[in-house]
């Protein structure tokens, strides 16, 4: 049985969550999926920043649960949602950490979204 690694945020991999300032608004094409003024900003190391946004503040009819799961030593383990709408499938779009490591425990029972295949505005 293999063990996986646990990390913690430290001077070489920095890991900060803060509150977003403003409404963050998801869309796929024209279609809003979440919209909240309670997202997370979550800046890891030198990656771009990702927003998590409360579960609850999600079209609960837009997503469907995926088995797919992933592991960051820093945050724990990832769930993954697909998300449809505008008669779209987007597959493993939206993922999150229901069980996060104690040092990022507030983006548990948010999710976040690529940016590749969504829309994610701030402001």
């Amino acid at each position: 049985m293999s063990t996986r690694e646990h990390l913690e945020p430290g001077p070489d991999h920095p890991i900060t969550v803060t509150p977003t300032d403003g409404e963050v608004v998801v869309r796929v094409g024209d279609t809003v999926v979440a919209r909240t003024t309670s997202a997370l900003t979550l800046q890891e190391a030198d990656y771009p920043s990702v927003q998590y946004v409360p579960l609850a503040d999600v079209d609960p009819d837009a997503l469907q649960p995926s088995d797919t799961r992933t592991w960051c030593p820093y945050k724990g383990e990832a769930s993954y949602w697909s998300l449809t709408a505008n008669g779209t499938d987007l597959a493993d779009s939206v993922w999150g950490y229901p069980d996060a490591s104690p040092a990022v425990g507030r983006i548990a029972g948010h999710v976040a979204f690529y940016p590749d295949r969504v829309s994610v505005t701030v402001g």
